[in-house]
């Protein structure tokens, strides 16, 4: 299916950008600090040795780097989490604030250890992802709940189950849109956490090992949690989303793929955003979509994240 959308419908992200309509997003979960080497192959398996051609350390975490989108997007935004109070932890951080991500919420422990990735990414984009989830405490009766009320929309994902779930209330009493990134993680996670959720997307991996399958019907099987949304995003196939008792697709948009790391995280951050400034599923999806795609012709899990203008703009361009 073709992936035009009507840029009428969606002004309001324009509204957005020129600050007529602000939109405040909440980001909890997963923080990380990825060394990342590229090669020009992966490991086949086995014992074995490869070179790197190039090696950085960065930001990463799924809901850190969905917060990241939102603010170089053109929204506000606020990350809740957790990190060691070590030298990755405060690395973190740093790279929050130079992002413009409110990090008044993320908290470093001082018995903690934060959480560290190892990154291969190959010279077709793909990747392999080690990573230690590090070790801090699961309460999260720290959380400040009141200031959720200011929030336009919520995102989370699995990594910090309480935190996930007890902001997830909070929201849902407050009638505020949930949004749970949907990657790997146990089942009573999802048993748990889907119950709260509005908008649930999930990763292919994620979906497959959860519901026993990543085809279409399985997004249709897990409408017993009472989701708004079941969706999955496929890569470069796109998204299929169950809403209303219909199954929906969204094509990808065609780019030249440089890295698809953190493409998933951009893809649930603007769609967060889209939530919080009141577009429909519809546009929503092509939007994230849209964005996501950007991402991907930037080496890096934070590089190549369009503005909301520049989204639009490049939306404009396709057929």
């Amino acid at each position: 299916m073709s992936a035009l959308v009507n840029i009428g419908d969606l002004s309001a992200l324009a509204d957005v950008a020129s600050k007529a309509r602000p939109v405040h997003v909440i980001c909890l979960g997963l923080s990380a600090l990825d060394q990342v080497w590229r090669v020009d192959r992966p490991f086949s398996g086995g014992s074995e040795k490869i070179k790197a051609v190039e090696y950085g350390t960065l930001g990463g975490g799924m809901a850190a780097n969905a917060s990241v989108a939102v603010a170089k997007l053109g929204a506000s935004v606020a990350f809740w989490g957790r990190a060691g109070n070590d030298a990755a932890g405060h690395e973190m951080k740093s790279a929050f604030t130079a992002e413009g991500v409110d990090i008044e919420n993320f908290r470093l422990f001082a018995d903690g250890r934060s959480s560290v990735s190892g990154v291969i990414v190959d010279n077709s984009g793909e990747r392999q992802i080690v990573n230690f989830r590090g070790l801090y405490p699961e309460a999260a009766d720290w959380l400040p709940l009141e200031t959720v009320a200011r929030a336009s929309s919520v995102l989370a994902d699995p990594r910090w189950v309480e935190g996930a779930a007890t902001l997830f209330r909070e929201a849902r009493a407050r009638g505020i849109p949930t949004v749970l990134d949907g990657d790997m993680a146990d089942a009573e996670v999802f048993e748990r956490l889907l119950p709260l959720t509005d908008h649930a997307i999930f990763s292919e991996p994620a979906l497959t090992a959860f519901g026993g399958s990543a085809k279409d019907e399985t997004l249709a099987a897990l409408a017993r949690f009472g989701c708004r949304i079941i969706a999955v995003t496929r890569g470069e196939e796109g998204v299929s989303w169950y809403e209303n008792g219909c199954l929906h697709r969204q094509a990808a948009f065609a780019v030249d793929v440089v890295d698809t790391t953190g493409a998933g995280d951009v893809f649930h951050g603007a769609y967060a955003l889209a939530i919080g400034a009141g577009l429909d599923v519809r546009d929503a999806m092509a939007f994230s979509a849209a964005a996501a795609a950007m991402k991907c012709r930037h080496a890096g899990g934070r590089n190549g994240i369009p503005t909301i203008n520049e989204c639009l703009a490049f939306m404009r361009t396709k057929p």
